[in-house]
């Protein structure tokens, strides 16, 4: 490129490398969706057909990034979580975030009229933003996970228990916030059987615990792998040759993403599928 005399500009630029050898997230959330929703009349508590439509998106963006090593999402919610040896655009924050972000949003206005054929999207078009964290242990990660299915339960209890109030218990708005204020979770399922004879354990999974995007290797036995602690032990990320990332990538791309409503906080989930901690593909399944 010609050097010229407007190139000190450049001078400006901040540099906005994240921490390496750590785990990072990419964390978007729909911009002002609760509009949104109102405006193409989402069903409450939840619409199915916008959860799974934030899935397809999310698996288009897993497709397209074979870094990305596990994702979670819950309503208008998405979390893309990078290994620690990543180097995808040099671990650059706003490189990171704004790929996966217009990546995300593309995908989602395209599916649109797969999951909501009866209603054509008209400006403002749906938008995401998004955040990038480090954390610098598999624990860490973990807990974050595990924040985020806690949030959806939480969320979830309370969103089904407020609108059975209104809509099957003529409540309005106010009313129902009033029931709910100071209850325990155990008050809510209490409401929502003794007035309703709603069951919440019956409720749908995708509601109760979240969607978890992975991809599908043949699972293993617990305990025949601690990937979790060979991970910690590593001081530096196992700097691999040009022909075994390449190899390893060409896996990843071959193997199925898939979305479960799994319980992602016990060990088991873990366990069972080394491969999302350790970065390294397992055995694809054999067709039947």
């Amino acid at each position: 490129m010609a050097n010229s005399k407007f190139e000190y500009v450049r001078q400006f630029e901040q540099l906005d490398t994240l921490l390496p050898n750590t785990w990072i997230v990419v964390r978007i959330d729909g911009r002002g969706f609760t509009k949104f929703a109102n405006k193409y009349a989402f069903e409450k508590p939840n619409d199915k057909r916008a959860l799974e439509l934030m899935n397809a998106a999310a698996k288009a963006v897993m497709a397209e990034l074979p870094d990305i090593t596990i994702g979670y999402g819950i309503s208008d919610e998405y979390s893309f979580v990078l290994h620690k040896t990543c180097t995808l655009f040099e671990r650059r924050a706003s490189k990171l975030i704004t790929t996966i972000v217009s990546t995300f949003t593309g995908y989602y206005i395209h599916f649109w009229p797969t999951y909501f054929p009866d209603t054509p999207l008209s400006p403002p078009l749906p938008s995401f933003d998004g955040r990038a964290v480090c954390y610098p242990s598999v624990q860490n990660l973990r807990d974050y996970m595990s924040w985020r299915q806690v949030d959806c339960h939480i969320n979830n209890l309370y969103n089904t228990t407020f609108w059975a109030l209104i809509q099957l218990g003529g409540l309005d708005a106010r009313e129902a916030e009033q029931t709910l204020a100071g209850t325990l979770a155990a008050e809510k399922n209490e409401i929502l059987f003794s007035r309703f004879k709603i069951n919440y354990n019956n409720e749908p999974e995708m509601l109760k615990k979240g969607s978890v995007i992975f991809r599908g290797y043949e699972l293993v036995e617990p305990g025949s792998h601690n990937v979790a602690e060979d991970v910690e032990n590593i001081a530096e990320p196992i700097q691999q040759s040009k022909t075994q990332l390449e190899s390893d990538r060409k896996k990843r791309v071959k193997a199925q993403i898939t979305v479960e409503h799994l319980d992602i906080i016990k060990d088991e989930f873990w366990d069972r599928r080394p491969w999302i901690l350790s970065n390294k593909p397992g055995k694809i399944p054999k067709q039947p």
